[in-house]
């Protein structure tokens, strides 16, 4: 008889730490649904990828900052548990997709600040509410904050109050959601390199030094630091652990 294989729902996955966390599950045998807002060629490229190390992956298009998409969502995604894996649950979900913001404080207009509510608030709150029907008892929620939401760094006030915003909701998930053994943490990314906020952390030399000065590791980080974490924390033995803040940012700012 085989085993089930387990199935995540990563978000934002055509690249950045998305894209690495669904390519680091398939390595540890665990299929996954990436969703893309507009880069539908780059997730069936992580889709591709996955499928020549062995596993099952599709791509969904969602934009997590538009709830009103959700319903539709939810609905196409039990055909495609069905369709792909005879499946009505998935097993683990991670809340990743996101949108940076670099301005300080004094010039952040109210629409901007309202584009990030959508994403990283409101879209993860809404969007776990409407997926709860399909993730399985005993499954475990990833929701990604940042290591901005402990320390400060100016121009990046608006975005760091909606991480801090996830933290909070990330302990109230974990208390309501855990009479069915359903285990919700935090990944805190520190400063990565990445495309996100137009590559800055990883095309900008000087900006690069600067933080990798500030981290006990003495580098900045990389997408596979952040996957691996997140992969580790999904596929390992800790389903007892919830309600957990994990900061991996190499020790940064300490």
């Amino acid at each position: 008889m085989t085993t089930q294989r387990k199935i995540a729902l990563v978000t934002g996955a055509s690249r950045g730490l998305g894209c690495n966390t669904a390519l680091q599950l398939a390595q540890k045998g665990i299929d996954s649904i990436v969703t893309y807002r507009s880069g539908e060629a780059e997730a069936d490229k992580v889709v591709a990828e996955i499928e020549a190390i062995g596993g099952t992956a599709v791509a969904m298009k969602l934009d997590t900052s538009d709830t009103s998409e959700f319903g539709d969502f939810v609905h196409d995604l039990q055909a495609v548990l069905k369709g792909h894996w005879d499946r009505h649950t998935f097993d683990f979900l991670v809340n990743n997709a996101g949108t940076g913001l670099a301005k300080p404080f004094a010039e952040t207009s109210e629409e901007e600040f309202d584009q990030l509510m959508n994403v990283h608030v409101k879209g993860v709150y809404f969007l776990t509410q409407r997926l709860l029907p399909l993730i399985a008892d005993g499954g475990r929620i990833v929701n990604i904050s940042s290591g901005l939401a402990r320390f400060t760094l100016p121009g990046s006030s608006a975005y760091a109050t909606m991480k801090g915003a996830v933290e909070v909701m990330s302990r109230y998930m974990a208390k309501e959601l855990g009479s069915r053994q359903i285990a919700v943490n935090v990944v805190a990314p520190g400063a990565i390199e990445t495309d996100f906020n137009g590559g800055a952390v990883r095309d900008n030399p000087d900006m690069n030094k600067m933080i990798a000065s500030t981290t006990a590791m003495g580098r900045v980080g990389l997408p596979d630091d952040i996957g691996g974490a997140i992969s580790s924390l999904l596929a390992g033995d800790l389903g007892w652990m919830t309600a957990q803040r994990i900061e991996v940012s190499g020790g940064q700012n300490l």
